[in-house]
Formats: structure tokens, sequence, C-alpha cells
């Protein structure tokens, strides 16, 4: 018999806010200060520098969707775990800003930091791959859903994962200029700078349902 996949507790992040406060704006509104305004309690648990009140893992600023949070600091070292162990299939929908012949592909090219670009993540072309640090091992399944609106799948969990290996693939996030996507639609919703959306994980634990946006939706 199977076994039942545990759900976490799940939050809802919308397009245009960040997980935890920016760095340029401590005081300015993020998913973590919504948290502890609902949930002031957990303001005296004791959680490890960058998982502040629980909160189990990170979505860019343009992303929106699932964020899993954990109910003590014992169940998100269970959580950061499973991620750690590739436990965890991560599935998100995004719109490309162009069209390719295919509906199904896959790319398991490392991505590392780019060499003289902060911020900026490139795929290992070839063994002379200009780039800084170290290789991270990196696999990513897209499969067309409809038009211009594709899922992505993975396991692993590399910044930047689901736009550099779209971008590689010819696939790039509509209004992800770092990546070749072009400007932002000027009838994006607010906050949305590229059209991201993390549906939620699947494994041995597993984030509850959440909204899709209007825009993800077949």
């Amino acid at each position: 018999m199977a076994r039942r996949s545990l759900a976490v507790k799940t939050l809802v992040k919308i397009a245009g806010i960040p997980t935890l406060p920016p760095h340029q704006r401590p005081a300015g509104d993020c998913v973590l200060r919504q948290l502890l305004e609902d949930e002031p309690q957990r303001l005296s648990q004791r959680w490890p520098p960058g998982f502040e009140g629980g909160v189990a893992h990170r979505l860019d600023i343009s992303t929106s969707g699932a964020i899993a949070v954990a109910d003590t600091p014992e169940e998100l070292v269970s959580i950061r775990a499973h991620f750690s162990e590739k436990m965890l299939v991560k599935t998100y929908r995004f719109l490309s800003n162009k069209q390719v012949s295919w509906d199904e592909n896959s790319c398991d090219l490392a991505i590392g930091h780019a060499k003289g670009k902060k911020g900026k993540m490139v795929v290992r072309r070839g063994a002379n791959t200009p780039h800084r640090g170290k290789w991270y091992a990196a696999h990513t399944r897209f499969q067309r859903i409809n038009g211009p609106l594709w899922q992505a799948q993975m396991s692993s969990g590399v910044m930047h994962q689901i736009r550099v290996h779209a971008a590689f693939l010819g696939l790039a996030l509509r209004g992800d200029r770092r990546y070749g996507g072009g400007k932002t639609p000027e009838d994006a919703p607010d906050g949305l700078v590229f059209y991201l959306h993390h549906v939620g994980f699947k494994g041995p634990i597993s984030t509850d349902s959440v909204p899709l946006p209007e825009w993800a939706c077949p």
C-alpha cells in the first residue's frame, strides 16, 4: 500500500511580495511579516537564521504560489532534510515568450553563478563555460499545458533553476529580462515581473492546494 503524504502548513504568496524582509527595506511587507502578525507566538521559538518564523523555503519576488511553513523547529529540520535529499517533486507553471515545436523536454545541465554578473545563473554548456564557484546538479522536466502555458517539475532546487533551464531550451519566461524573456507586458498583474507560479510539492510530505492565478489556468 502506498504511504500517504503528510500535508504541511501552506501559505499563498502573491506576486510582488518577497518571502523575507528585503535588505533595502527591512520594514517592508513580506510573507514572513504577514505570518508573524497572524501568529505572533512564532516569535518565541528558536528558528535558524534564514528560516525565521518557520518559513521553509523562498520564492522570487515575482513568483506566486505555495510556501511551506513548519510549526516547530523540529518540523523545519524534517522539511529541509526532504529538500536536501531531493525527495520532493516541485511543480510550477509559467508562460513562455516564444514558441517551440515540441511539447515535452527536459534539461539536466548543471547550473552555476555567472562570472562577473551578480544575481545571474548560467548552465554548464561545456567544460570551459565561464562561471564562479561550484556547479550545482539540476534536472528540470517541461511539459506544455496549452500554447505558451507550461508546467515545470524538479526535485532539485538551484537558484533560478526553472528560469535558466527554460531559457536554455528556448522557453524564456515571459517578462524575464535577465534570461531573455523580454519586457513585462503592460497588462501584467500588479507586482508581477515574469510569469511563474509554484503549484506546490509532493513526496513524503506535501503542500496543500493553492489557487492558480488567472494567467496560469488552461
